[in-house]
């Protein structure tokens, strides 16, 4: 795992082990829905962020004869996992609190303790979104941010990055929702209040399983990858052509790319041997992650070499 993804996952481990803390002891004084249902949401973040730790130990693990590859994809999974609990957890766990307080309504106690922990909350949920940001604005380079959650192959950042938004917006919602049931004396702005978390984080697990689901599955690199690696075996003086080239990610910093080229002039065995190996060093000398590489050389029938 990158050092930028372990400071922001760590960051938000312990801003949302405080902040669970400090909600469950609003809730113990207030009662009110969206305190409870905030408290649960945080106390999942917190166990997602134990979740991404484990998942980036275990992708370190060396390759075995049952996983050639290596355990990259490890991160991917625990990443869906993380998904799954968020939509689980946070969002039908708000919902039904929220439905629940709807039907079953009672008066709020302490209002002014809900506050005050929400305010709290949202000043340690800014600073975990704040290191966040920090981390990924230095991988995210020229994407907007909605393509690096998208695109991004390295999961935890982009996990993150939603998981405190979603906090962050969630703790404003349950902070109008107690305060509209403070001013109006009517609870249902607090059931509204949990189930609009529910909705919110409902969305955003849907968004991050189609994304780590995509990732588990196979991508293939991005395109700014991929034209480095095709120049670099174009302008290659062994290679005629290029025939074609697959490529996909077993991991976030690990690439497969399966190669068909055709070679210039006339090779023995080990003339064969020798180009491809200096093709390989051409290709990894291109990009920064590491590169796992099969070309075979075949005849293109399409004509003669192109002039380069």
């Amino acid at each position: 795992m990158e050092g930028g993804s372990k400071k922001a996952i760590i960051a938000a481990f312990f801003a949302n082990l405080g902040i669970a803390i400090a909600k469950v002891i609003g809730f113990m004084f207030t009662g009110a829905a969206s305190m409870l249902a905030e408290a649960i949401h945080s106390f999942a973040d917190t166990f997602n962020q134990g979740l991404l730790i484990l998942g980036g130990r275990m992708a370190k693990r060396e390759r075995s004869k049952e996983h050639p590859f290596g355990y990259g994809r490890e991160r991917y999974f625990w990443s869906f996992i993380v998904a799954m609990i968020i939509f689980s957890l946070g969002s039908l766990f708000a919902i039904y609190e929220g439905i629940d307080k709807l039907m079953n309504p009672h008066a709020l106690n302490n209002h002014i303790w809900a506050i005050g922990i929400l305010s709290i909350a949202i000043v340690l949920e800014t600073f975990s979104l704040r290191t966040a940001v920090i981390e990924s604005i230095k991988v995210k380079g020229d994407m907007t941010w909605w393509n690096f959650i998208r695109k991004s192959k390295v999961p935890e950042l982009p996990v993150v990055l939603l998981e405190d938004i979603g906090a962050l917006i969630g703790l404003v919602l349950a902070l109008v929702g107690v305060g509209l049931a403070m001013i109006t004396g009517d609870p249902a702005y607090d059931a509204i209040g949990s189930l609009s978390i529910g909705i919110l984080l409902g969305i955003i697990a849907i968004i991050l399983g189609i994304e780590m689901r995509s990732l588990l599955l196979g991508e293939s690199a991005s395109e700014e990858t991929i034209r480095k690696l095709e120049k670099a075996i174009n302008q290659h003086p062994d290679v005629c052509r290029l025939i074609h080239m697959r490529t996909e990610h077993i991991g976030p910093e690990e690439l497969l790319v399966a190669v068909k080229v055709e070679l210039s002039g006339e090779f023995d065995t080990g003339g064969v041997a020798k180009a491809i190996n200096s093709l390989e060093e051409s290709m990894r000398s291109q990009v920064k992650i590491k590169l796992t590489i099969y070309i075979e050389p075949d005849i293109f029938d399409g004509g003669a070499c192109p002039v380069k």
